[in-house]
This record gives C-alpha cells, structure tokens and sequence, in this order.
C-alpha cells in the first residue's frame, strides 16, 4: 500500500489534499475522517492513513460529506438552452423519421446559463441528447461540464459513442399528419419502419463488402457501427409492450439495447429488462403527463434494481439537474438503500455510459470529479459546498455563492 501510494505520489505531486472529510467512495465502505490527494486531474490516494505532502494546497471538510461528481445520462441542456424559444431549439431534426447522422454536439451552446447551474448542484458529467420526436433522432455528446466557450474542451474523451432512438407517442404525434410517410399512424407503422431502416443497413453493409466503392450513406454507416455493437442505444420509451416489441427487434438484427430512458412501466418486464443486460434511466415520480405515462409508479427504479437491473435517475430537464441529490432522496422513500440511491446517480450512469473506468466512484486512478456537501447528501437540508472536474474548482459556495445570485 505504502509503495504505491509513495510512487503515486512521485509521479504525480498532489495538488490538492482534502482532509477530514466523510467519504463517500460508492465503490467500498464510507470512510468517517478521510483524506483524499488529487493530482494532474485523478485521484491519487484517498483514506484516513493517508500523508499529506508539506506544502499541499488543503481543504478542511470537517462534518462535511464527499462523494464523487452526479452523473447525469439524459440532458437536454444546451440544445434547449435559456431562455427557451424557437430561434434557439435544436435538440430536434425533425424533417423525416430517421436523422442518425446528425450529432448532439453541433447544437450544443455552452453559453447555456443551465451549465453553472448544474455544477452547482454537483454534477459534473452529462450525457446531452437529442429529443424524441425522430425514430431515431441523432447521435448524443458525453461531456464533463468543464467551463468553456466551446465544446471540444468539454467532451469527455474515450467515452464510447450513443445514439437516441425513440418509439411510441412522441414520433406519432410528430409523423401523424405527414403525407409523405403516412407509416407513422401507429406503433405497427413505428416498428416497420424500424425493421424496414436495419434491414436496409445490413443490405447496404453487405453491398459495401463486395464493392467498397460504392457512395457511402452517412446515416446507413452510423447504423451500421449499431448493429455491430459499436455505439450505445439509448432508447426513449414508457410503456411495457414498447419494451418487449424494441427488444424482439434488437434481437432481430442482433445488437443490444444500452439503456431505456423514461421506461415507467420498466417495472412490469424487469426479468426481461434483466435477461437483455440493459439498464434503465428514469425519474423517481414524474407520471400521468401523457397517456403513455399513466402507469409510472415511484417503486418502478427499486423494483428494477431489485432485479439486477442497472438504474440510473435522470433529469431530462435543465432545472432538475441542480438536484439530482434530492431526485436520489425520493428514492430511499420508495425502498431503496441509501447505497443504491447514490448509487443511482454516480455509478450505474458512469457504468450504462461505458465510462465507468474514469468516473462514477472515488477510487485510486479515476479523474478527481468530486462533489463536497454541507451534510449528507440525502439530506433535504443539504447544500453542495464544492464541484471538482479533474482536480479542479467548478463551484465554491463561498466565492460563487448560490446558483440564483443568492447568498
């Protein structure tokens, strides 16, 4: 222990100690008066027999909890910047069923005043998405909410690449009165067309194998990286029998589905949610606001989990990002552990978006995306004190003062 902590350190000098805090780590037991070393962005060493270097910068977090930075996989932040309009929507390209080749990245405004907002509420990745109104809508974008005036800086590198698909009442209410896709009526309309995309794909696939000069279909070429497992389905749904007919076409055309976002009535097919190795992202309590939401329950994540079913809780919405912590509280009302909530929030989004390896827990080598609360932070009464993204200062309650300009 005390060599690799020793040739840690030589490699990387700490920039920052952390000292008397109550730790958090998700992964591994809480540590009551624990220190953690950050150093060029990761986390060096982190319990209470470390040794601080003289001379390192050190925060005494005395009575206060630190846990790793909440990770949110469905956003919409940035695309839907504020002040909302129409001059400045663009999580939508909805000129035909099918737009794969597009990418959340290019709308993406990081000037959105929802993004210090939400550092200040602890969240220091996000996985941004294009809306549901398309079949499938676009590619999505990984990013650490790193302050800058352009995205490069902020994407998350090595982060395995998403798509947003979507089926039920939001691509019917959007292709309904279309006359030149009139298959859109219904959901025999929504799975045909599906069916009719991926069979094209796997044509096209095959056509290029035999004759590699062909002209290359930007949309059918993201596709194709889906069947082959390549990029990560993200699939926007609610209803039961949504699930089981998406998963008899995954099944099909032979590739997996990542995650079911929204998915409330996840709870009444969680074994078969379980068999397919997705996971879910959904709200603890947001129900009845459409017909196909009716059934939502505030068990439907504990039922899910209890199955062995990764469960993420996610926003969708740029003023609930600044609370995810809370969004984590309701869920120990409805059953689950303390363990599982913040869970719900840190580790199983880092694991249903591949980056797992980077964030999601306080481990030796993983990036110093840290959170730092007043209390606990399941507490109603909590407030985050502190935002890290690689080691560095995102949020200082005492400097920044609250997200509203209020002290």
């Amino acid at each position: 222990m005390w060599l690799s902590l020793l040739s840690a350190l030589w490699a990387a000098p700490p920039e920052l100690a952390i000292i008397h805090a109550h730790l958090l780590p998700i992964e591994g037991e809480e540590v009551v008066d624990g220190t953690v070393l950050v150093g060029e962005g990761k986390i060096l060493a982190l319990g209470t027999a470390v040794v601080v270097p003289p001379g390192t910068p050190t925060l005494d977090a005395k009575g206060q909890y630190l846990m790793p930075g909440i990770i949110d996989v469905h956003s919409h932040m940035g695309v839907y910047p504020w002040p909302g309009g129409s001059g400045v929507e663009d999580g939508n390209e909805m000129v035909e069923p099918f737009t794969p080749r597009v990418w959340a990245g290019d709308s993406f405004d990081p000037e959105d005043p929802a993004i210090p907002r939400a550092r200040a509420g602890g969240v220091t990745t996000v996985q941004i998405l294009p809306g549901s109104g398309n079949l499938i809508g676009g590619r999505s974008a990984i990013l650490k909410l790193r302050p800058s005036r352009s995205i490069e800086p902020m994407l998350l590198r090595g982060a395995p690449p998403g798509i947003k698909m979507a089926i039920g009442e939001n691509p019917k209410r959007v292709y309904k009165d279309d006359k030149d896709d009139d298959q859109l009526m219904t959901r025999m309309g929504e799975y045909a067309a599906f069916r009719d995309k991926f069979q094209e794909t796997r044509e096209y696939v095959s056509a290029k194998a035999k004759n590699s000069s062909l002209p290359r279909d930007t949309d059918l070429e993201v596709l194709a990286d889906v069947l082959a497992g390549k990029i990560r389905v993200n699939l926007h749904c609610y209803r039961s029998l949504d699930i089981l007919a998406f998963f008899r076409i995954a099944d099909e055309f032979g590739f997996k589905v990542a995650t079911l976002h929204h998915a409330l009535e996840a709870y009444k097919v969680r074994d078969v949610v379980a068999a397919h190795g997705t996971g879910i992202a959904t709200w603890p309590d947001w129900w009845g606001f459409k017909q196909e939401s009716w059934d939502g329950i505030p068990w439907n994540a504990t039922l899910v989990s209890s199955a062995g079913v990764p469960v993420a809780l996610h926003s969708d919405s740029a003023d609930v990002l600044q609370r995810m912590y809370l969004e984590a509280a309701k869920m120990v009302r409805y059953g689950m552990t303390e363990q599982d909530a913040l869970e719900a929030i840190t580790l199983d989004p880092a694991r249903l978006l591949g980056i797992d390896d980077k964030v999601g827990s306080l481990k030796v080598g993983k990036d110093a995306d840290l959170v730092l609360f007043r209390r606990h932070p399941l507490d109603v009464y909590t407030l985050v004190e502190h935002s890290w993204i690689d080691g560095k200062t995102v949020y200082d309650r005492a400097v920044d003062g609250e997200p509203s300009g209020r002290r």
